[in-house]
């Protein structure tokens, strides 16, 4: 894939460690060829995304804020400054509260459920409506990050498996509302993963296992594998798939229970 993103270049979003899925995403569009930007949050998370920036070839990292209009019209505004257009932007940010992400989703706050909406979803909206400008002559590609739990319950997803299915509805919405200029909107939904939002669910390392021992494919994703299907997603090949929530998962999502030997 050393030549299918040369010369594109795009922003992500959502980098905290080098076990981030969106980190595993930006090293495969570097590694084919693409030249990066990166968002973080805050100084602590900037300074664990700038060596990693740089390994990639990036000197280019903008302090951003999802759910402050403000930092976001500054972030897309540096980035048009430095590149005119763009030809991917990706999405890795969710949140919610960790306190809420064990028991029931009936003890869901409305506080915590309005702000992980907010983040986890809507920023995905606020993020196309900037970028789109920058691709609509064109086009590009928007990617987001899903999980499963969007369409079936999973143990303590509870309140994030709710903000996921809202994402996955409006990567649809947003795949029609841009595809007259080109732009196509998809979704990557991994399974378990051992990352930094990942470990904060209730039971992580149960359902890592869980997967990892009855997935068809008998593993769970990579971060090459996700890498490698944003870099498909992203390049020509990926030119007539839009509105998709692409599966990265060994296979979990087809299963209606666990294997025979693990019943």
């Amino acid at each position: 894939m050393s030549d299918q993103m040369k010369g594109k270049r795009g922003l992500v979003m959502g980098v905290a460690n080098e076990r981030s899925i969106a980190w595993g995403i930006a090293r495969a569009l570097a590694e084919a060829g693409a030249e990066l930007a990166f968002t973080y949050q805050g100084d602590a998370f900037g300074k664990r995304v700038e060596p990693l920036a740089a390994s990639v070839g990036s000197d280019f990292l903008v302090d951003v804020d999802v759910t402050d209009d403000a930092s976001l019209d500054v972030a897309f505004d540096k980035l048009a400054a430095r590149w005119p257009t763009i030809d991917f932007l990706v999405h890795a940010i969710a949140y919610s509260d960790k306190s809420e992400l064990t028991g029931r989703i009936l003890n869901t706050s409305r506080a915590n459920f309005k702000h992980s909406m907010d983040i986890s979803c809507y920023s995905f909206i606020e993020c196309a409506r900037r970028a789109h400008p920058l691709m609509k002559d064109n086009g590009g590609t928007l990617l987001t990050l899903t999980y499963q739990g969007s369409n079936k319950v999973v143990p303590n997803y509870n309140v994030m498996g709710v903000a996921k299915a809202a994402l996955e509805s409006a990567t649809r919405y947003l795949a029609n509302d841009l595809g007259p200029e080109g732009i196509r909107v998809n979704a990557i939904s991994p399974g378990p993963m051992k990352t930094l939002a990942g470990a904060a669910i209730g039971g992580a390392r149960k359902t890592y296992k869980h997967t990892d021992m009855n997935a068809p494919l008998r593993a769970n994703a990579t971060l090459e594998a996700v890498g490698g299907t944003a870099v498909w997603l992203a390049s020509d090949a990926g030119a007539c798939t839009t509105g998709e929530v692409i599966h990265v998962d060994g296979g979990f999502h087809v299963l209606g229970m666990p294997q025979y030997e693990n019943l």
